[in-house]
């Protein structure tokens, strides 16, 4: 496993496993199963509605608290309830958070956003995190009294969010990879390239794509729920890309998206509230 320091000295494991789509019983195996087979980075939200089960899974798997990196979000209709990360902690379980991220930058960010500045000041969370903050961002770094850890955003070899790191390189905001793998649409990993490099390096094309992730700087959190897929994602350590390798990865990028948010779609997620109680 390898780890990356964040620009407040902390440092986060750059593969871990992503819960997002799964149901409370997933999630609990995915992350018994993933802290089984090395990983030590879980991602979670507020509006996965599995937050509870990561934390029986966190319990249940016997690893020190201590030696596991949790990452999870807040969502918009919490920005303003000044109970949320407490609330938060107490579904998961656990004293502190690694990394919270405000999730949407709804027209209340602010407000969410110094909460997390709160919450770091207190000790329960080590670390702060933006979640689909692009044309924001640099709205978001003027108004921020401390600066964020990470940016978690949509990024693959189709999209490699070029234009962003040109902002959060500056201050050295790590970025962590959703969709990694495509989504959905196939053509991003049944491109020949993966095959290719597969065939060199006796691994599949999704492991190929996880590689090319890390050694972009990007943290990754493929989601699985299959055990197999599991220990498959975190097998990429026992080799490296070339520079020839990586450079022709980066001429398949397209500047492609699989996802386009809406502003009509931002002032939905303000008013909806995920079910954050009821997780068995």
């Amino acid at each position: 496993m390898e780890k990356v320091k964040l620009n407040n000295g902390i440092e986060i494991p750059n593969v871990g496993i992503g819960t997002f789509m799964l149901t409370p019983k997933q999630a609990e195996n995915s992350v018994i199963n993933s802290l089984k087979d090395g990983y030590r980075l879980i991602d979670t939200a507020n509006a996965y509605e599995n937050e509870k089960a990561v934390g029986r899974g966190i319990k249940a798997s016997g690893v020190n608290r201590e030696d596991i990196f949790v990452s999870t979000k807040l969502w918009p209709s919490v920005y303003e309830d000044d109970t949320a990360v407490d609330r938060t902690l107490e579904r998961l379980g656990l004293d502190y958070i690694d990394l919270l991220f405000i999730h949407q930058p709804t027209s209340n960010w602010k407000t969410g956003y110094r909460q997390l500045e709160k919450a770091y000041r207190e000790g329960k969370i080590k670390s702060i995190g933006i979640s689909n903050f692009e044309n924001e961002i640099e709205e978001l770094l003027e108004f921020a009294e401390i600066k964020p850890q990470v940016i978690q955003v949509e990024a693959h070899p189709y999209f490699t969010q070029d234009e962003l790191r040109k902002v959060t390189d500056k201050y050295d905001i790590k970025l962590m990879s959703w969709y990694p793998l495509g989504h959905g649409d196939k053509s991003l990993i049944e491109e020949p390239i993966f095959a290719e490099l597969g065939k060199k390096y006796n691994k599949s094309s999704a492991q190929i794509i996880l590689k090319w992730h890390t050694q972009m700087g990007f943290l990754v959190i493929p989601g699985a729920s299959n055990p197999e897929h599991i220990k498959q994602n975190i097998d990429i350590f026992d080799f490296k890309l070339t520079e020839e390798d990586m450079s022709k990865i980066a001429e398949i990028n397209k500047n492609k998206r699989y996802y386009i948010r809406t502003d009509e779609q931002l002032t939905q997620f303000a008013s909806w509230m995920p079910n954050l109680d009821n997780q068995e």
